[in-house]
């Protein structure tokens, strides 16, 4: 049986090496963060930082002011995000919670202990798991690894899960294989990231000039989660 730490390690290194740091997540406060994660659903990063931009300009970057900014008026600044009045409704219920949790305290809600801040993220209506790992991971600095459809989909590709792999079963298959670090799984998944936009698409992979060619080719049966 192979070793999940060692190939999960040879990886990471080749693609360190090959693209470098790629110092994400963009953000210039943790509440940035959080709100970019949430608009980034389903769209491209530079309509989200369009959406935050208009934010940022109306001065309504703030807990405070998203509460109180009617759900409509949310909805047209965040626009550029796409699926916009879904997306300022997500926005309201994060900042409900917020309040209802840590009286708008952000750094006092990213204190809590990394599970039980995941469940209570979880709860949120709109926020799923990958939304809740990259505020846990990006805003908060807990040791939680984000997964997208990029590392599903170079994991599967590459035979270390089947392809019906659930969100938490791929997560797992990182976090009980690496040490719990917070730097290392911020660089880890903005590597998978920028392996899948570049090399790993979903059509047309560029296989034969791709980074990790050759990475695990000595596996010839399906790995099991």
């Amino acid at each position: 049986m192979f070793n999940r730490q060692t190939i999960l390690l040879d990886l990471y290194n080749r693609l360190l090496h090959a693209f470098g740091p790629r110092h994400w997540w963009p953000g210039d406060s943790p509440f940035e963060v959080a709100v970019g994660a949430i608009l980034t659903q389903n769209t491209a990063w530079r309509n989200v930082e369009k959406a935050i931009e208009n934010l940022k300009v109306r001065n309504l970057l703030s807990p405070d002011a998203i509460y109180n900014l009617p759900v409509c008026d949310l909805a047209s600044v965040v626009k550029p995000a796409g699926y916009y009045n879904i997306k300022a409704r997500r926005l309201k219920h994060f900042v409900r919670f917020l309040f209802q949790e840590s009286d708008g305290d952000l750094h006092r809600l990213l204190s809590q202990d990394l599970e039980t801040l995941r469940a209570k993220l979880l709860s949120i209506n709109g926020i799923g798991p990958e939304t809740a790992d990259s505020i846990l991971l990006y805003a908060g600095n807990k040791p939680t690894f984000v997964v997208d459809a990029y590392t599903k989909r170079i994991l599967f590709r590459h035979r270390l899960i089947p392809e019906e792999a659930s969100y938490d079963e791929v997560r797992d298959f990182f976090m009980d294989s690496l040490e719990q670090d917070v730097a290392m799984f911020n660089e880890y998944h903005a590597l998978l990231v920028h392996l899948g936009h570049r090399f790993c698409l979903k059509n047309n992979p560029r296989c034969r000039t791709c980074p990790a060619r050759g990475w695990n080719e000595d596996l010839t049966t399906t790995g099991s989660l």
